[in-house]
């Protein structure tokens, strides 16, 4: 009786061992190894390209469940590039993005799914003064370590259609493509 008591409290005891062992980490975005490229189509003709050179975010990954995934990022709109000056100053206008008053860009998910090679994440894309709810899959997971703490990182493209974000006036419809084109690639440290 006593063996059987002993064997049944260690498989308890093992099995609550591997059942937290499992959990979700936490990580915060490294910018020297992530980016946040677009490009939209300028009078039918060709593409001009851009990115934003400052952005942060955090994300946590449960490899075990994904709706206790989560994933979040800001954008510095004053940030953006496009190697041309005064086409920057134009994008950081009222016009635009409207820099001064709107600094940032933000994505917060609200769920996550599984996906083949990685997770289909919808969440609210805020852009000025517009919330919009966006689904996009991003592909990645593979796990590293460097220094003593693990990485991991995702990447995905997607498109988003500026009008919906009240970026540009409608005279602009001639000129610029609705669609804008959107990489994000980023790698995470645990935290």
């Amino acid at each position: 009786m006593r063996v059987r008591l002993f064997g049944a409290i260690a498989a308890i005891v093992v099995m609550t061992s591997t059942v937290t062992s499992a959990h979700a980490d936490d990580y915060a975005i490294d910018p020297v190894h992530s980016s946040v490229s677009f490009k939209i189509l300028h009078l039918g003709v060709s593409y001009v390209h851009g990115r934003f050179d400052k952005f942060s975010g955090t994300f946590t990954v449960d490899p075990s469940d994904a709706s206790k995934c989560s994933f979040n990022m800001s954008i510095v709109t004053e940030s953006v590039d496009t190697n041309n000056a005064g086409r920057d100053n134009h994008l950081r206008s009222p016009d635009m993005f409207n820099a001064k008053q709107f600094p940032a860009m933000t994505f917060k998910s609200t769920s996550v799914k599984a996906a083949p090679d990685g997770y289909e994440v919808t969440g609210d894309l805020t852009m000025k003064d517009v919330t919009k709810s966006i689904t996009f899959t991003l592909k990645g997971g593979k796990t590293a370590q460097m220094r003593g703490k693990k990485l991991t990182g995702f990447w995905t493209d997607l498109i988003v259609k500026r009008s919906e974000f009240n970026v540009g006036s409608p005279q602009m419809a001639n000129a610029l493509g609705e669609d804008v084109q959107v990489s994000i690639a980023f790698e995470g440290g645990s935290k």
